[in-house]
């Protein structure tokens, strides 16, 4: 649409709108294998993410919290009600960008509550719910580095998480900007938390992710007061949690709950219970983008 990312993130997009369609009764649209494995097992298992605060991460306790885990959470209840069962054990079982989506059409996992941004590439592979969180790409550099855009990267170490958005986006902005990068290619490493020990360790200037993962993990760094995220956005990212294809029914219900939380205000409270601050002290208000996105996915009965 000729759209630069900054409008994209400001104005207003459909994006989010389009995956619901409920039948009027709100009977399930079918039966699919994960809804009923989850009834026969009893139990449904969350992939999650270990560093990528807010939204999916490991807490002091070792447990798996977040704003994406939150959500998941409130469908997990959602199943248990809707399939009439006793019980529901919930396991959470960890995953990196690489692992993701093979451990979820393995069936190994019943759905992603991370910061797995919603592409068409990834749709050939696997179905997303609706739209929970509105994101892009930026950098993370010492406040020291004079690194305040991508374009001043020119003989510096960029580091990225192999697999993600973040990482192809920022190659096409070196390629199209023609940033001699030092290396002569972006270091590519397997998750947050080695990307992480890279800048804090030295061996690279900055690292590219999601602005809201890079202020996350800023603020539970040794010392956040040396770290800025700059730059602005060279992607568009909006998030929503991964089910298997052919689940017609699991996705429904879950958009449903998604969809029952925007309406009773629920998941707006659960937003600002880890953005503003959350326990890892980031503070993120609801983009107006955001809140126009939720509306729109608050269909009728």
């Amino acid at each position: 649409m000729g759209w630069s990312i900054a409008a994209r993130l400001g104005g207003t997009l459909l994006l989010a709108a389009t995956a619901l369609a409920a039948p009027p009764s709100g009977a399930l649209a079918q039966d699919g294998p994960v809804m009923k494995r989850i009834a026969e097992t009893k139990t449904l298992n969350i992939g999650h993410r270990d560093a990528s605060p807010p939204l999916s991460y490991v807490g002091q306790d070792g447990k798996a919290q977040g704003y994406s885990i939150d959500i998941c959470l409130k469908i997990a209840e959602a199943a248990k009600e809707e399939l009439k069962l006793d019980k529901l054990e919930v396991k959470f079982i960890p995953l990196t960008p690489q692992t993701r989506i093979p451990l979820l059409t393995a069936g190994t996992v019943d759905i992603i509550c991370e910061s797995s941004t919603h592409t068409l590439g990834r749709s050939r592979q696997v179905s997303f719910l609706n739209t929970t969180f509105l994101t892009g790409s930026k950098l993370l550099v010492r406040k020291n580095s004079g690194i305040k855009r991508i374009e001043d990267l020119t003989g510096k170490v960029l580091v990225a998480a192999l697999g993600g958005t973040n990482e192809r986006a920022a190659q096409v902005e070196i390629d199209k900007k023609g940033i001699k990068i030092k290396g002569g290619e972006i270091v590519k490493v397997k998750d947050n938390a080695q990307a992480m020990l890279n800048m804090e360790q030295g061996r690279a200037d900055a690292f590219t992710s999601d602005d809201v993962v890079l202020f996350g993990l800023a603020s539970l760094a040794k010392n956040p007061a040396e770290w800025e995220v700059v730059g602005p956005y060279f992607s568009y990212d909006p998030y929503g949690m991964i089910i298997p294809r052919n689940n017609d029914d699991w996705r429904l219900l879950g958009n449903k709950t998604i969809t029952m939380l925007v309406r009773s205000g629920e998941l707006h409270a659960i937003y600002k219970k880890w953005f503003e601050p959350g326990p890892s002290n980031i503070n993120y208000p609801m983009s107006e983008r955001l809140r126009e996105n939720l509306e729109l996915i608050a269909l009728p009965d």
